[in-house]
């Protein structure tokens, strides 16, 4: 899941993602290990040979370039060319995505998240934060917005449905994958008209995060049937997630890709940061006629999947309850987004909270301020702010709380906030 999120120019915010999920105010250690030299050369080797496989007839520019294996707990590294003799990035290490190192733009991936025992995977991992590298130079890259709607009931349930519509389509022919692609996008079309602004936020995800999976999963297939029971399993595996909110984009942008190359190979070299990949497939699919979406539903298990959306609800409302109670009806601390930022998270397991923003499981981030390690953390909807509880313990510049850990740079300081109880991060007054 690389990258550069984008916010505004002057942030980057580099995400992660973990097979872990944060359902309650702990967060269970992962574990470490140096990387292995040996084993690192075999998985370059592994992801040059993918490349030169593709020999840029994907994207009409060669995947690969400059690549970083890197554990920060160990502060071990390996990496596919000499490093550069430059100041390691704020990021480097903590998540997996596509950074500047020295002149050169480098694609860095987490040790301890690569599969070890599964080739294709751990090559649809890299093949994917290696496209990040060059999505920029594509012109594929566009600001983000949040999908909160994705935590809800009914957000949630058409996306599934979409996506068991999707499944059906890559694994059919002729008159039966038109009909699955309808009905897909009938189920799309329907949870668009329940959120305001929904088709324009899921459809910058899926060309920033779509994108690069459609791109690992085909380049890392050893055919093209091997890329579509990939891409089915994808849509499976993400229909049990707990959140859908970030990773959406995932298995919707590698069914969109290939049902695309079904319909219109080439579309590629075509394709432009304003589009919308679904559309792209109606366009090409001559799809006229929508059918109706309830009816459309119950082909897919809608009473069994609606029930459990409804429990699932439930608990999620009480877990958002929770998270108000700690980071807005509780006592914080505020930092500003102020300056060059760069912030690393986890996004299994975010949860939207109504009005308040989004709160990661785990986040990293370096400001002018200095440097925040956090087991949960709030991000304001327009990520101006991130807020973690209240401070339990200061010692000098370092000032701990529940889960999290501030070093605090030099001309700055902790003060008072807006409400008793509260504090906030701000610059030291000569």
């Amino acid at each position: 899941m690389a990258r550069l999120a984008r916010v505004s120019p002057a942030i980057t915010i580099a995400r992660t993602i973990c097979t872990s999920l944060l359902l309650s105010v702990t967060l269970t250690p992962a574990a470490y290990a140096q990387v292995d030299q040996a084993v690192a050369k075999k998985y370059f080797a592994e992801v040059k040979a993918l490349c030169d496989r593709d020999g840029g007839k994907l994207w009409g520019v060669s995947l690969c370039g400059p690549m970083a294996l890197v554990d920060a707990a160990t502060q071990t590294s390996a990496t596919s060319e000499p490093a550069p003799a430059a100041p390691l990035p704020p990021a480097f290490g903590y998540a997996n995505t596509a950074i500047e190192w020295g002149s050169t733009r480098w694609t860095t991936v987490v040790w301890r998240m690569l599969p070890d025992a599964d080739p294709q995977a751990r090559g649809r991992l890299l093949i994917h934060e290696l496209f990040h590298r060059i999505q920029p130079q594509l012109g594929l890259l566009v600001p983000e917005l949040p999908n909160p709607h994705l935590d809800t009931l009914d957000g949630r349930y058409w996306l599934r449905l979409e996506w068991r519509a999707l499944a059906r389509a890559l694994e059919t022919r002729g008159t039966e994958r038109a009909s699955a692609i309808a009905d897909a996008l009938a189920f799309r079309a329907r949870r668009r008209t329940l959120f305001a602004g929904a088709a324009d936020s899921e459809r910058r995800m899926e060309i920033n995060e779509g994108l690069a999976q459609y791109t690992g999963t085909v380049v890392a297939a050893a055919t093209r049937d091997a890329a579509m029971t990939d891409a089915r399993d994808q849509l499976a595996r993400y229909e049990s997630e707990p959140t859908l909110v970030r990773v959406f984009p995932y298995p919707s942008g590698a069914a969109y890709g290939l049902l695309l190359d079904e319909w219109t190979p080439g579309w590629t070299r075509r394709i432009s940061k304003d589009d919308d990949l679904a559309q792209r497939l109606a366009e090409a699919a001559h799809l006229s006629t929508s059918p109706d979406p309830e009816a459309a539903a119950l082909r897919y298990g809608a009473a069994d999947l609606r029930a459990a959306e409804a429990k699932r609800d439930v608990e999620q409302q009480a877990r958002v309850a929770a998270l108000r109670r700690v980071f807005v009806e509780g006592p914080v601390l505020v930092m500003p987004r102020v300056g060059k930022v760069s912030v690393s998270f986890t996004t299994a397991g975010m949860t939207p909270v109504p009005g308040a923003g989004t709160v990661y499981p785990t986040c990293r981030v370096t400001a002018a301020w200095g440097s925040l390690e956090a087991r949960l953390a709030l991000m304001a909807p327009d990520n101006s702010t991130i807020t973690v509880s209240a401070p339990a313990r200061f010692e000098g510049t370092s000032i701990t709380g529940a889960g999290w850990t501030l070093n605090l740079a030099d001309g700055w300081v902790i003060r008072p906030g807006a409400r008793a109880g509260d504090f906030e991060v701000a610059q030291r007054i000569p």
